[in-house]
């Protein structure tokens, strides 16, 4: 198992959800955090929180991803660790009462979830690549991108998240292996339901019926398991170029 105890790692949106659960549990591994995450306030406070950093980053603008970069280096060295977590998401059909789709919010929505992903993943590779080798593989780095069950399940309304999180399923591969003969691992984990701040809004009784959806265990899911399943990721050196789901056997139905 490879150890990264004592290096440095980046997690985007790691401020609020999955990206918090994710960073406090990386801290308790033993990982250098800096947080990525437009809510300055937030991440300083959980950044504070787990021992580590933060910057102010939009992931969308490669800029802002390259001062965030320079950032985390300066606090915690050459990040070995990226966990993509930013995302955004927003619900709109091809076509509603005889209007097309506004290809502003699905612009957006690749923008910040797939470039976003993407946009991070390239550069923070390179920092990786240039970096010593750690270990008996010589590994120098893993990446962690979030896909999402509607990548293969996308439902009524989903159209620009579908498209955005399948873009970073159909690219866990070829980054994967863009980057094997530099000792940088590259997957990809998909969500079901989750119990998100965005879920956190809804009515106990909502909440209460959509973890009925879930097979087993028939409950929205707990941030920390996520947490706990990158954690596994960034371990394990046989997990390279893999979509993992992490949903209690949910097939998401069309609506």
């Amino acid at each position: 198992m490879q150890d990264w105890a004592g290096y440095g790692a980046i997690v985007t949106g790691g401020a609020s959800g999955l990206g918090a659960a994710t960073a406090a549990r990386l801290a308790a591994d033993g990982l250098k955090i800096t947080i990525f995450d437009r809510n300055a306030d937030l991440a300083a406070e959980h950044a504070k929180a787990i021992g580590g950093a933060f910057a102010p980053v939009d992931v969308s603008d490669p800029a802002s991803v390259a001062s965030g970069i320079d950032i985390a280096c300066a606090a915690h060295g050459t990040p070995r660790v990226l966990i993509n977590c930013a995302g955004i998401g927003g619900a709109a059909k091809t076509v509603s009462r005889g209007v097309a789709h506004d290809p502003g919010l699905f612009e957006r929505t690749i923008r910040v979830n797939l470039m976003g992903s993407f946009n991070c993943a390239s550069q923070i590779a390179a920092r990786m690549v240039a970096a010593d080798p750690v270990g008996a593989d010589g590994a120098r780095g893993v990446i962690v991108n979030t896909a999402s069950v509607a990548a293969f399940d996308g439902q009524v309304g989903q159209l620009a998240y579908a498209a955005s999180k399948g873009g970073i399923v159909s690219m866990t591969l070829p980054m994967a292996r863009d980057l094997a003969d530099k000792g940088v691992r590259v997957c990809a984990v998909a969500p079901g339901l989750f119990l998100t701040p965005l879920l956190h809004e809804l009515p106990e009784e909502v909440q209460v019926s959509l973890g009925e959806q879930v097979p087993f265990p028939s409950r929205l899911g707990d941030p920390a398991e996520f947490g706990a399943l990158v954690s596994h990721i960034t371990q394990n050196p046989m997990l390279n170029g893999e979509v993992i789901r992490l949903d209690g056997a949910i097939r998401m139905a069309p609506r």
